[in-house]
């Protein structure tokens, strides 16, 4: 099992690196024709939209199991029109008036559609938990991964390949080291798997990988790439244990078997999806504070 997730967990950051890579290439990110080609991240939002696919049919099976039913058309709709608003605000003159007008009108109709959909094809049968369902998938894999964007396009390439290698590699050292050495565990009733030492992992390669990108990149100082690394080591880890929860519930252990060692692709993106708003502010601050 560990061999197979090194494996694969280093062709997919592999690929993902070169994917994004192309992606500052095409659209000047990574030269100085970013004033004449304004479009940031086409590649990333199209591997976001692939993902949210992905990620809302595993999420509708689990749940499936807990007795609610998702209904897929609108959740996958609605989670792609969330995740992906930080893309189509570079399209206006007013991109943050836009963002907001978007978001709220999205989040309206989405609820609506969900009581439509529950109407139309179950009546009152289960209305509660079926649309509270439907409105948390939304919520959890469309708003939450809009940030992933918005980190990308608001403040560059380099500080989203640190923030998904810093938790990533977080998952890694949680991993290897909880495997290795892990005896005391840290969350029995949620993650059995999960240890003290583990965490520790987890905070060591995630400072490392974050302090390489700081003084590689000159995202930020040092200080301040250790604090990152270290928290988004421990945050990583509450997003793991936050899915852990939800396949707890439906009684399964991974959410699909899509990726060897790994799982589904909500094992793959729990981590990231659920810390990158924190990301975004902490960005957002390191940028004020220069």
């Amino acid at each position: 099992m560990l061999k197979h997730r090194l494996l694969f967990g280093t062709l997919m950051v592999a690929a993902f690196a070169g994917l994004m890579l192309l992606d500052g290439y095409l659209d000047g990110s990574l030269t100085l024709a970013t004033t004449t080609r304004p479009i940031q991240a086409t590649i990333l939002c199209l591997i976001i939209i692939l993902m949210a696919i992905g990620a809302q049919l595993e999420l509708a099976s689990l749940i499936g199991k807990t007795g609610a039913v998702v209904f897929r058309p609108v959740v996958v709709t609605a989670s792609i029109l969330l995740a992906t608003a930080w893309y189509w605000r570079q399209f206006f003159d007013k991109p943050l008036e836009f963002h907001l007008y978007y978001m709220l009108f999205v989040c309206t109709f989405s609820l609506f559609a969900l009581l439509l959909y529950q109407g139309v094809h179950f009546g009152p049968s289960g209305a509660m938990a079926n649309c509270a369902a439907g409105f948390f998938a939304i919520f959890y894999l469309g708003f939450l991964s809009s940030f992933v964007l918005g980190i990308r396009i608001d403040f560059g390439l380099w500080q989203l390949l640190m923030f998904v290698f810093t938790v990533k590699s977080s998952d890694i050292g949680a991993y290897t080291i909880g495997s290795l050495f892990g005896s005391h565990k840290c969350s029995p009733k949620i993650s059995p798997g999960k240890s003290w030492e583990g965490l520790a992992g987890a905070v060591v390669f995630a400072s490392i990988v974050a302090v390489s990108f700081s003084h590689f990149c000159g995202i930020m100082n040092l200080c301040s790439a250790a604090i990152f690394g270290a928290g988004f080591a421990i945050f990583g880890q509450f997003a793991d244990l936050a899915e852990s929860m939800i396949k707890r519930d439906a009684e399964q252990k991974d959410s699909s078997q899509t990726v060897p060692g790994y799982g589904g692709i909500l094992d793959i993106i729990d981590s990231p999806l659920a810390t990158a708003p924190v990301a975004y502010l902490f960005f957002m601050l390191a940028e004020g504070a220069k």
